[in-house]
């Protein structure tokens, strides 16, 4: 079986610090034309946006994705609502765990996996400042361990 090739368009680095990510799955998502081409050139920024679940269907909300500049009239509004595309079973996972109360569906990452773009989702839980605090602390232990360890 061949390898499945992943080309990285866009992370969510703020989510990571964020948030605490129980559980990650991956959705296609529903683009039109220049969307595509926009996203090829990496006109996208996952700043801000989540996802959310109605009628039984997920939808990414404001995910920006930056008109396509050699469009002429046809081109996508840059906020706009897109579905995402999940198997019934992850939709109703998701939904047991977003009635819980504080998790919400934050996007992580942006990727082409074999020509198509699919988007990671975290199923997220906001982290309080003292979190934040422990996880920067954590982070610059580890950096300067790692530096003592490549002097040594």
């Amino acid at each position: 079986m061949e390898s499945d090739h992943i080309k990285i368009i866009a992370s969510n680095r703020k989510a990571r610090h964020e948030y605490h990510i129980s559980d990650e799955v991956e959705a296609g998502i529903v683009l039109v034309g220049t969307e595509v081409k926009s996203i090829r050139e990496g006109g996208v920024n996952l700043k801000d946006s989540y996802a959310d679940i109605k009628n039984g269907e997920v939808f990414l909300r404001q995910l920006h994705i930056s008109p396509y500049k050699y469009a002429y009239y046809n081109n996508h509004d840059a906020l706009r609502t897109r579905k995402l595309l999940l198997h019934r079973r992850e939709i109703n996972k998701l939904t047991v765990k977003i009635n819980e109360r504080g998790f919400t569906i934050v996007p992580l990452k942006i990727y082409f996996k074999n020509g198509k773009i699919k988007v990671q989702l975290g199923l997220a839980k906001g982290k309080k400042l003292y979190d934040k605090r422990n996880t920067i602390k954590d982070r610059d232990i580890k950096r300067d361990m790692d530096r003592e360890k490549k002097n040594y």
